[in-house]
């Protein structure tokens, strides 16, 4: 009897035992910049290192990288559309720039940059009550989360002036205000244009690794591969040609996509989690397809779309609206799929070499040139 007591017990412990070891344990620094990568770009700024250092100086020379950055806000309520919208610009430039300062302090050194990000988001933490359940919500948590978390995973690990009192109050904004809404475009009906999903996906993934909640990243893993949405990688990529769910719309929007996948899949890798090559790489067969057709090639195969909602399948050709117009996006693809497998984009290569150095987009990470230029081999 004693025997058997202790044999339960001895299992019971080794069941627990197993359960623990079990749990995904996440790389910090590591949502969009892991350590690596932080100090890749500390030492491009200290040594002049070509090509990224052409990217570094349009990051340094943004007015939104600057330490003296006079923010608009906080704002009571922020929001993208309705009553609200004159906040749009205006939250959106903080946001950037607590994110940019983020980067310059791991660029430079220079306390005045972390200080300059967290007084942005502890200002914004102590007076934002509301973000409106206007139709545009989910973009705004999606889009300016992502900053936000990202500028909070590089301070909380790598400066020490951080405080936890503003940890817990700039956390308790991001998980009272910014993921429910997420949450709530998860599970709800789809209902947008694919660069939605693709934007909620890359700020949960965010908000996973930077809560270290194991639950909320395999939800977004699950979701990029498996969701009955039009921003899912098998629902915005044709497999046979690489068009994009919103080719017929514009090239803005397909750019918008294309960058959030390529973000969630960036933030995947930092974890040893490989997105990038998903269902064969069809992100990579969706950057060829835009980059040639924005580059001028005319002999591109369409066919009208038929989307998950039903609502956007009326596109009978590819819209040649915003065509030529390219967005920062395109570094970071093409240092995973060339320069980290070995693998061919020669139209992304010419995009890159058109638009050399990757500079500032409001809603991309953008500075590609300097973030992704090598970095992150395996």
């Amino acid at each position: 009897m004693k025997y058997n007591t202790l044999f339960c017990i001895c299992l019971l412990v080794i069941i627990s035992f197993g359960k623990l070891s079990a749990q995904r344990v996440f790389i910090h620094p590591g949502v969009l910049h892991n350590q690596a990568s932080l100090d890749h770009m500390y030492e491009v700024a200290q040594h002049k290192t070509m090509p990224e250092f052409g990217s570094y100086k349009l990051l340094r020379d943004n007015p939104l990288s600057d330490v003296r950055y006079k923010m608009n806000g906080p704002f009571e309520v922020i929001s993208r559309d309705g009553e609200f919208a004159n906040t749009k610009s205006k939250m959106e430039a903080d946001f950037s720039a607590a994110y940019l300062n983020a980067l310059m302090w791991a660029a430079t050194k220079d306390a005045d940059h972390a200080k300059t990000s967290l007084e942005i988001l502890e200002a914004y933490a102590d007076v934002l009550k509301t973000i409106p359940p206007t139709n545009d919500a989910p973009l705004l948590a999606g889009l300016e989360g992502t900053k936000i978390i990202n500028a909070m995973e590089i301070l909380k690990y790598t400066y020490k002036g951080t405080t936890q009192k503003q940890l817990d109050k700039i956390n308790n904004m991001i998980t009272g205000l910014f993921l429910p809404i997420a949450e709530k475009f998860y599970a709800t009906k789809a209902y947008t244009n694919g660069n939605w999903g693709a934007i909620i996906t890359k700020m949960y993934l965010s908000a996973a690794i930077y809560f270290d909640n194991e639950a909320m990243y395999k939800k977004a893993i699950d979701f990029y591969y498996n969701g009955n949405d039009n921003g899912t990688i098998q629902n915005y990529i044709s497999d046979s040609t690489g068009q994009i769910q919103e080719s017929g719309r514009d090239q803005g929007h397909s750019q918008l996509g294309l960058g959030a996948m390529a973000t969630a899949c960036e933030i995947a890798w930092n974890q040893h989690d490989d997105l990038y090559g998903a269902l064969n790489n069809r992100l990579l067969k969706g950057f060829e397809y835009v980059a040639k057709y924005n580059l001028g090639n005319n002999d591109m195969p369409f066919v009208t779309w038929k989307d998950i909602t039903g609502k956007y399948s009326n596109w009978t050709v590819i819209s040649d609206k915003g065509r030529g117009n390219f967005i920062p996006i395109y570094e970071m693809v093409y240092n995973h799929y060339v320069r980290r497998k070995g693998l061919a984009m020669p139209y992304t290569e010419q995009v890159i070499k058109k638009i050399y150095p990757e500079g500032y987009d409001r809603d991309q990470p953008a500075f590609g040139s300097l973030l992704f230029y090598g970095t992150g081999k395996r």
